[in-house]
């Protein structure tokens, strides 16, 4: 039965070839094991292994250097890793880069600007605006429209391999001229390719308890029957974790990227009950790893 003290004796590029296998944050866990795993899990080779293969595409597109001025040339891809676990902006800042630090798994936010948002370059429909609360330059506020339709697209060659992702569409509310955004509930669709691989609904926001009410009134048991049964399986926006902006989020679905595989994901937010609706303000979306 293999044991530590055969570990000590093998070269350290061995030792650092296993432990690519493992996930950062488990590889710092064994290099409190013994001195051997110390020296590989501070090796510079190792810390390349977690690092996206098409790093450098990525590094050429970020808005800033993404590493301090001076920085130490004995763990330069350690120290990359660590910087690249921070929200890295790039393309111009409509996209938002970041590595998981447990696990070295791939994120994106796409912004609003990245979206195709159906009439947004209408000034009747859509409003775009700077707020201090986002990451990015611009938001997109719904003015009034009948049909509201956003949908993002990426790549699975830009995420990570093998790994379960979710999408969510990163909005809030309008606390002054919201309205007709809880009146249906919204088709979610996650597409890889020309296949949908889950779809769903949600309410673009949380119904008011005097409407409940009202509706409890006007329709009586034919609403608790047939309603709020259907309710049940519709999702509402959720309280994004670790954000100090305010913003919610409704997840549109989740899907696997295969390996070694380079295709299409079309996110889509679509709610075309022909009634008016405003006050929804899209951030983006967020492509993340579920855990």
């Amino acid at each position: 039965m293999a044991s530590w003290s055969n570990v000590e004796v093998l070269p350290e590029d061995c030792v650092c070839s296993i432990l690519s296998y493992l996930s950062p944050a488990e590889a710092c866990t064994f290099s409190l094991v013994s001195p051997t795993l110390l020296s590989a899990a501070n090796s510079d080779t190792l810390w390349k292994s977690f690092l996206p293969s098409n790093y450098h595409h990525i590094l050429s597109r970020a808005l800033i250097n993404p590493l301090p001025l001076q920085f130490s040339h004995h763990h330069p891809h350690k120290q990359l890793f660590h910087a690249l676990s921070h929200p890295l902006p790039l393309d111009g800042g409509n996209k938002i880069f970041k590595l998981d630090k447990s696990s070295g798994k791939i994120s994106y936010i796409l912004s609003a600007r990245e979206l195709s948002i159906a009439w947004s370059s209408d000034t009747n429909y859509w409003s775009w605006r700077p707020t201090p609360e986002s990451r990015f330059s611009m938001v997109a506020e719904l003015r009034t429209v009948n049909w509201l339709q956003i949908e993002g697209k990426m790549r699975t060659g830009d995420l990570s391999a093998s790994t379960k992702y979710g999408a969510y569409l990163i909005m809030k509310v309008s606390s002054s001229r919201a309205y007709g955004l809880d009146s249906a509930p919204a088709e979610l669709s996650v597409a890889i390719g020309d296949k949908v691989v889950q779809r769903g609904k949600a309410y673009l926001c949380h119904k008011e308890e005097k409407k409940r009410i009202m509706e409890r009134l006007m329709y009586g048991n034919r609403c608790h029957m047939l309603g709020n049964e259907h309710d049940k399986e519709i999702s509402v926006p959720l309280k994004r974790e670790d954000d100090d902006g305010g913003w919610m989020e409704i997840e549109i679905g989740e899907f696997f990227t295969g390996e070694d595989t380079d295709q299409e994901i079309k996110m889509t937010v679509m709610e075309v009950g022909y009634h008016l609706k405003a006050g929804l303000i899209v951030e983006g979306i967020h492509v993340r790893p579920k855990h």
